[in-house]
């Protein structure tokens, strides 16, 4: 987002602990006709001190609760003041006190910028975090903003989200309400860095630099290729990107050299490992095709989930992107579409949710879990989310690539294919621009791989009736190889008939509705990378996630699994070295893996689905 400087605004309120200053202006004018902006250098606990907007409403005649969004994005941009006129349309005919702020070392603000930083020792009266600079800063607004009552809400989407979860887990007694949307949780098992230890090259790169670059000095990021595909081809190991861009002198980049494995350096920065309780209602928020948090959501619900006995927590996922119902329609997806506006409707759900916590008007009751079945165009809601009605059924990897319910007899059977580092299949149709349909990618026909020979693809018969999966997706391959490592994705396909499709876009459409990545060194564990023995055939278990998804009679199902996603994850090299980030030209070799379906190594995969 680009940032829009203004002159000083007039400020309300100026005292010893305060300090104006000149500051982004909001990017939509209609904010300045509905509320009195103010600006604030907010001193925290260690004199450090946070650029901080303070939206009053203009006709406020008492005190009203305040929605506090944190951001490293800066306050005119994503996290912060932009558009809010539409994505708070509801929210802001309720009254609220808006207050966004930059986070430490994030453009206005002071101090060092942290990449999600853990927890405090509070055994040290002197140590800050997250939960720290949050509860100063709902001290100050009480103690200089007299339209703020005593009532505070959090909102906030991706690292926003992410902050949204850390204030919880050190609460200031006014934080009533908490909505953590797109939160990035864990970035080693599944959020933004890695999924499952299989790092995201090109995220880990483009928005790192976007981060970081600046304090580093590395200067801006030259990708001089359209296709980002041929870019980061061009690079034969993450040592020479890393010298190319400047990534070495990221302190993020040096956390994923340093730690390549899931050790106490990720999990300490994991915050579902610290929301074991709550008091505070939370509405947890996501998206099915998420394409950079769509694990962080469903982990840190379950994380509350196992404590709530106050019945305190809800969660809605719908058929969105990342971030799509702050303020879009959220009609389609891509190609898909919905039959109706699910972002309008999520932002009454939203409202809801904080006019019952933060003005205790009860307006009929929010349900555990609120989630979009794309596959009916419908919203289903639920008491527990999995469902407690759902049950497993096993779909099995069979012989001349069927894909049936009923386990294969074959007293042995294997399909091969061979993965070549030189060559990996590409996440999505090149060419593959920065950013540009990033993000529909989890949408996108997957026809573009039909025919790949590195590509192993099983289909199903036409269902005879609607298949409900509502739950998780979880594929357990029996596989083997000739090299010492591999990276195993697996895709769950929904596959559209080829007539009697309203859409002629959508006639044999391969609509991914579930898929994830398991880098094969972590098979028994990932804490310690581990090599693979040579042509021995081993269990992978590769997590693919929730989903809520009605494949309708008459489609297909079908599953794809290959070892290559470029460049959205790096190249395995296939032979096994200590540390990936450190691998040389030479480590780089293709392989032959086997995918087993026989009777004794029965590739399957378990699909949570409603009787």
């Amino acid at each position: 987002m680009r940032s829009l400087i203004a002159p000083l605004a007039a400020l309300a309120f100026v005292s010893a602990s305060v300090q104006a200053v000149g500051a982004q202006r909001p990017a939509d004018p209609r904010v300045d006709a509905l509320f009195e902006r103010r600006e604030a250098m907010i001193p925290m606990r260690d004199g450090v001190k946070l650029f901080t907007v303070v939206l009053v409403p203009k006709r406020a005649s008492a005190a009203l609760p305040v929605l506090l969004s944190r951001t490293p994005y800066g306050t005119a941009g994503w996290g912060g003041t932009v558009n809010i006129a539409v994505a708070f349309k509801e929210l802001i005919a309720d009254g609220y006190v808006f207050v966004f702020q930059d986070i430490r070392g994030q453009h206005q603000s002071e101090g060092t910028f942290v990449m999600n930083r853990p927890p405090r020792d509070r055994r040290d009266p002197r140590s800050i975090d997250e939960a720290t600079d949050t509860w100063d800063t709902i001290e100050w607004l009480f103690a200089n903003v007299p339209q703020a009552a005593h009532k505070v809400g959090m909102l906030g989407i991706s690292y926003p989200g992410y902050l949204v979860n850390a204030a919880m887990v050190e609460p200031h007694p006014a934080l009533k309400a908490m909505s953590p949307q797109a939160p990035m949780v864990d970035t080693w098992m599944g959020d933004d860095f890695f999924h499952q230890g299989a790092f995201r090259q090109s995220y880990g790169i483009e928005w790192v630099h976007g981060r970081e670059a600046k304090a580093a000095g590395t200067g801006p990021l030259r990708i001089t290729r359209w296709d980002t595909y041929d870019w980061y081809r061009a690079f034969p190991t993450l040592d020479s990107l890393a010298a190319f861009t400047g990534a070495a002198r990221w302190p993020t980049w040096q956390r994923f050299v340093e730690h390549p494995a899931y050790d106490a350096v990720w999990r300490d920065r994991a915050v579902d490992r610290y929301l074991t309780h709550t008091t505070i209602p939370t509405l947890t928020v996501g998206g099915f095709w998420d394409q950079e948090d769509g694990y962080g959501p469903q982990a840190s619900f379950r994380a509350l989930a196992k404590t709530d006995t106050a019945g305190l927590s809800r969660i809605v996922i719908g058929p969105w992107f990342h971030g799509e119902w702050y303020d879009e329609a959220g009609d389609s997806l891509g190609a898909i579409r919905f039959g109706r506006n699910t972002g309008d409707d999520f932002r009454a759900l939203q409202a809801r949710f904080f006019r019952r916590w933060l003005h205790d008007r009860v307006d009929g009751e929010i349900p555990v879990a609120t989630v979009f079945d794309a596959g009916t165009n419908q919203w289903r809601t639920f008491d527990a989310w999995p469902p407690r009605a759902a049950a497993v059924r096993k779909l099995y990897l069979r012989e001349h690539g069927t894909l049936a319910f009923e386990p294969g007899t074959a007293a042995s059977g294997f399909t091969r294919f061979t993965s070549d580092p030189a060559s990996p299949v590409p996440y999505r149709p090149r060419p593959i621009p920065s950013y540009v349909e990033w993000e529909t990618w989890l949408v996108r026909d997957q026809r573009f791989v039909d025919g790949r020979p590195d590509v192993l693809t099983w289909q199903s018969a036409s269902l005879e009736r609607d298949l409900v999966i509502a739950g998780g997706v979880v594929a357990r391959l029996f596989a083997s190889t000739t090299g010492t490592d591999a990276d195993w994705v697996v895709k769950l396909i929904d596959v559209y008939p080829d007539s009697g499709v309203d859409r002629a876009p959508m006639r044999g459409y391969e609509l991914m509705i579930a898929s994830d990545i398991l880098r094969g060194r972590y098979r028994e564990g990932f804490d310690v990378a581990r090599p693979i023995k040579a042509n021995a055939v081993l269990p992978y278990t590769v997590d693919l996630h929730q989903q809520a998804y009605t494949v309708k009679a008459g489609h297909r199902l079908m599953v794809q699994v290959q070892s290559t996603w470029f460049p959205l994850y790096d190249r395995n090299p296939q032979t096994f070295v200590p540390n990936i980030f450190r691998a040389k030209p030479g480590d780089y070799r293709a392989q032959e893996h086997r995918v087993h379906h026989s009777a004794s190594a029965p590739s399957h995969l378990e699909l949570s689905v409603l009787p």
